[in-house]
């Protein structure tokens, strides 16, 4: 499962699809159970697209190094 979940398909998905949704929310959900849906799906985006900086760095860093 965590191969699946690490891998960039998965990743770019979960990023945008989060991302989308954390800036729609408050204009589809009223009060603040949309600020929160809003905020919890944002920071899904956020451990996502750090999921994407990380794997980019170790495949540079594996390239640089090979």
């Amino acid at each position: 499962m965590k191969s699946l979940l690490s891998s960039k398909p998965v990743l770019w998905f979960l990023f945008l699809f989060n991302l989308v949704v954390a800036a729609i929310a408050p204009f589809v959900v009223d009060g603040a159970q949309g600020m929160v849906t809003s905020v919890g799906m944002g920071v899904v985006s956020l451990g996502a697209g750090v999921g994407l900086l990380r794997g980019s760095g170790r495949a540079n860093g594996a390239r640089q190094s090979a």
